[in-house]
């Protein structure tokens, strides 16, 4: 079996004991691909610098997560687009909008979403999405946006059934993470009529670690635990998850 982790911070600083032998873990299991999501300027080097390590098995997104979204978030965004001359990214992201901590930048995160998904369509790129308490506002904007080179994933989705709905109708895949074996998440139910082929693995590690490794740091070898949650959500063997799941990753990232 061959699992992809869509979405992985393993370039973050939680990995610096042992970021090697976290990867060579998850890659001797079967998680073999790696998706990278790009954060802010300053997260660009430590996260090419893991690709240089480990090319065949990680690849890099380019992107203002919507946490990083400021007053002067135009200069962030100028220094970040000019990366995509300098080699290649296979999406852009992460990107989206996040009501959760703070609504102070709301208009800015809105314009640099907006922005961002120009420059996704320019290139032809996926767009890798981050919502947290923000699914009707970019749901919404998706709907004012659609474009047909307009496409990628909702990451860590965490919406209700009719927003899985929608999602997947606006042509966009589903990042099931560990949000989905935790007890009252309700997650299960949102897309319990959601077929396989528009859904994708991802950890979001370091952070929201699946059941039975919860409250630890996230790695991507627990995806396996995510991948067997869903096969009995969806009464499949684990293999036909790693493979639907997999396959699914190779159309959105075309690699």
């Amino acid at each position: 079996m061959n699992f992809t982790d869509t979405h992985t911070h393993l370039y973050a600083s939680e990995f610096d004991n042992d970021r090697k032998e976290s990867i060579e873990k998850a890659i001797k299991n079967g998680v073999t691909r790696f998706f990278l999501p790009n954060i802010e300027t300053a997260s660009i080097q430590p996260m090419l610098d893991l690709v240089w390590q480990f090319p065949d098995n990680c690849f890099p997104m380019m992107g203002l997560h919507p946490c990083s979204v400021d007053a002067n978030f135009e200069s962030q965004l100028f220094q970040i687009q000019k990366w995509f001359k300098k080699r290649k990214f296979y999406a852009v992201g992460e990107i989206g909008l996040d009501y959760y901590w703070s609504t102070e930048f709301k208009e800015q995160q809105i314009t640099a979403f907006r922005k961002q998904c120009q420059w996704a369509i320019q290139q032809d790129l996926p767009i890798v999405i981050h919502s947290r308490n923000s699914n009707t506002d970019l749901i919404a904007l998706l709907e004012e946006m659609k474009h047909p080179k307009l496409r990628g994933i909702f990451h860590c989705f965490s919406g209700n059934a009719e927003e899985a709905q929608k999602v997947v109708e606006l042509g966009f895949y589903l990042g099931i993470g560990g949000v989905l074996t935790y007890k009252n998440s309700g997650l299960d139910k949102a897309i319990e009529d959601i077929d396989l082929q528009h859904l994708v693995l991802e950890t979001d590690s370091p952070y929201l670690a699946p059941v039975p490794h919860r409250g630890k740091r996230n790695e991507s070898f627990f995806i396996i635990d995510i991948a067997k949650k869903l096969a009995e959500l969806k009464g499949v063997g684990i293999a036909k998850v790693a493979e639907i799941t997999t396959e699914n990753s190779r159309k959105i990232f075309s690699i």
